[in-house]
């Protein structure tokens, strides 16, 4: 692939844009799973080159069912994306993570039903999900954290509900008691889907609220949007020192770019000559011959 983009910011409520982006080029990409939320912003930021992808789209047209998590990991993919920085509002279930906290997750419990959450529906591909987030570079999203003196927060579970409600107060109190840290409804199936993508994805989650688990009798947008007004800034300011630190060249070392091979079941002289092709930009290294 010619000029690669290794770097992708897909960023959540709030965050439909990257200040300091420069040299910025747009790409609307076609997928085979339709169009991504958004054309992507291919800039350079510092030193490093990075796509950016505003997971609800500009003028935030899609709510969280309607997201198209497949079109945008593989839009992403197709432009030579390895490392996958993600940006998420959430609810927090701790009294310790206070609004306008950052987390780096470690965990996903999922609690959605309505979205595809495979790009092999039509093959048996069983990959590995036991650390959702990438150790390594949730790791280095930290410690941008702490070198901005952010209050942050490292490891916890993020629970993921369908939406586009919040939660009730029942739910709430039962997701405090699994031991989760937050709520939010954005982490899936985008983990899923980069991982079956062979990258390496950790999150950013900007606490807005306490959920209802605490002394709230709602959760209110304006009041969401209230804190998250406040954090953007910040978490701009996390991400560049993230970007500048990815440490570029070593992702055929990272375990994330080797995730699908000991996965595929399915004989390849069993493939639909079509699936083959939409699925190429993923198995291509693994299935001998053409589509």
């Amino acid at each position: 692939m010619e000029n690669p983009v290794l770097i992708a910011v897909i960023g959540g409520t709030g965050l439909y844009e990257i200040e300091g982006l420069r040299d910025i080029e747009e790409r609307v990409i076609h997928t085979p799973w339709g169009q991504p939320s958004d054309a992507i912003r291919i800039g350079r930021l510092g030193d490093r080159q990075v796509a950016f992808l505003s997971r609800h789209g500009r003028g935030h047209r899609y709510n969280p069912t309607q997201v198209p998590a497949r079109a945008n990991i593989w839009a992403l993919k197709s432009l030579g994306v390895f490392w996958v920085i993600s940006v998420s509002a959430v609810g927090s279930l701790r009294s310790e993570i206070e609004p306008c906290h950052f987390v780096i997750p470690d965990q996903i419990i999922d609690r959605t039903y309505r979205r595809p959450a495979t790009f092999y529906e039509e093959i048996a591909i069983h990959v590995g999900f036991s650390h959702p987030f990438h150790p390594m570079l949730a790791d280095l999203l930290y410690q941008a954290c702490q070198e901005e003196q952010m209050p942050a927060h490292r490891g916890g579970t993020y629970v993921c509900i369908e939406g586009p409600m919040f939660s009730t107060k029942a739910e709430s109190q039962l997701y405090r008691s699994w031991g989760a840290s937050v709520v939010g409804m954005t982490a899936i199936p985008e983990a899923k889907l980069a991982r079956e993508a062979e990258m390496c994805y950790a999150t950013v989650a900007l606490a807005t609220d306490y959920d209802v688990w605490k002394e709230e009798e709602y959760v209110q947008v304006d009041q969401v949007m209230q804190n998250l007004a406040r954090n953007i800034e910040n978490v701009r300011r996390v991400i560049g020192r993230a970007v500048g630190a990815i440490p570029l060249g070593t992702e055929e070392r990272c375990d994330a770019s080797r995730a699908l091979e000991t996965a595929i079941l399915t004989d390849p002289s069993q493939i639909d000559p079509q699936v083959r092709q939409d699925l190429a930009l993923f198995l291509g290294k693994y299935l001998p011959g053409q589509p």
